[in-house]
C-alpha cells in the first residue's frame, strides 16, 4: 500500500478546568482527546464522514474499508492520504483512499452513503435492509477459550489503554490470542471507529481473525458483532452489556458472545460451548 508518510495529528490536549476537591474549589488542568471530522474519500467522492479520535488513520482508514465490505483485504487498497482541512478555526481530515480499478468500479454500483455522530454507527443508510445486513458465519473456527483467558483478555486491555488513562473519554478495542495475549489494541472516542482501527492494524500485520477474540471497553451493538464477523472472529469480549438485536445476530452467524466481565465474572449470551470450563486461576 504504497504512498506518502501519513502526518501525525494531536490526539489529546490539555485544558484548564476548575474542580471541586475536598469541598474546595482550585483552578487546574486537565487532558481531553480531541475529535475531528474524519471524511472517508474514495476516488474522489465521500463515502462517510465520522467523528474520530485523529490517530492510527491508517488502520481506520483499512478497517473501514474491511468492515464496510468497500475492501476485501489490504492488498485491494493502492495508497492512503490524511490531508487535513481547516474549517471555521476546526481541524478536519480528509482520508483519500486510492483502490485499485476493480475495487473502485465496485464502489460505484454502491449508493450508501453513511454521515451522522459518532455513536450512532448506522446513520444516513438507505434502506432497512443496510441496517440489517447479513452477517458473516464463523461457526467454523476451531477457537476455544478458557474462563481464565476471558479474564485475562479484559484485564490487559485495562492496562494497555494509554489514551483513557490520560484522557478517561476513549473506547478501546484490542485482539486477544489465546496463548500470546493481546497482539493489537487501539482506541478512539467512538466504539465503532476504535474496532475499525483495530481491524485495519490486525490486517496490516497480517493477523487472521479466526485466531483470536475481539474485546472492547462498550456495550455490544450490532454492528459490534456485525465488524468482528467480518474479520471472521468467532468471540466478542465486552465489558459492557449486548443488546437484543447484537444477541440475536451473533447467535445466527454462530459467534460467542461474552458481555459484563467484572473481574473473574462474566455473562455469556451466545455459544457457550466455546468456553472451557474450569476453575479460574489468579490472573493479576
Amino acid at each position: 500500500m504504497p504512498g506518502p508518510s501519513m502526518p501525525k495529528f494531536q490526539v489529546s490536549k490539555t485544558v484548564p478546568e476548575t474542580a471541586l476537591r475536598a469541598g474546595i474549589l482550585r483552578d487546574g488542568a486537565r487532558a481531553v482527546p480531541e475529535e475531528t471530522p474524519v471524511a472517508f474519500t474514495f476516488g474522489g467522492s465521500t463515502h462517510a464522514v465520522m467523528m474520530a479520535t485523529p490517530g492510527d488513520l491508517e488502520d481506520f482508514a483499512v478497517g473501514f474499508s474491511l468492515t464496510e465490505s468497500i475492501i476485501a483485504e489490504p492488498g485491494q487498497i493502492e495508497a492512503v492520504e490524511a490531508i487535513a482541512d481547516e474549517v471555521a478555526g476546526n481541524l478536519g481530515i480528509d482520508l483519500q483512499i486510492t483502490l485499485k480499478d476493480e475495487q473502485n468500479d465496485m464502489l460505484r454500483l454502491r449508493r450508501r452513503h453513511m454521515a451522522g455522530p459518532v455513536g450512532c454507527g448506522l446513520c444516513g443508510i438507505e434502506s432497512i435492509e443496510q441496517a440489517v445486513r447479513p452477517t458473516p458465519d464463523v461457526s467454523a473456527s476451531p477457537l476455544r477459550l478458557s474462563e481464565e483467558d476471558v479474564v485475562k483478555a479484559v484485564a490487559l486491555l485495562n492496562g494497555q489503554q494509554p489514551l483513557h488513562f490520560e484522557t478517561r473519554a476513549v473506547h478501546g478495542a484490542a485482539f486477544y490470542v489465546p496463548g500470546r495475549g493481546l497482539i493489537a489494541v487501539r482506541e478512539d472516542v467512538g466504539r465503532h471507529n476504535a474496532l475499525d482501527k483495530l481491524v485495519g492494524a490486525a490486517a496490516r500485520a497480517g493477523f487472521r481473525g479466526s485466531d483470536g477474540a475481539v474485546v472492547v471497553t462498550s456495550r455490544v451493538s450490532v454492528e459490534m458483532v456485525q465488524k468482528t464477523a467480518v474479520v471472521g472472529s468467532p468471540v466478542i469480549i465486552a465489558i459492557s452489556a449486548p443488546t437484543a438485536l447484537a444477541i440475536r445476530t451473533a447467535e445466527a452467524a454462530g459467534m460467542t458472545l461474552i458481555a459484563l466481565v467484572r473481574g473473574d465474572e462474566f455473562e455469556i449470551f451466545t455459544h457457550a460451548e466455546r468456553i472451557k470450563s474450569g476453575a479460574i486461576a489468579d490472573v493479576a
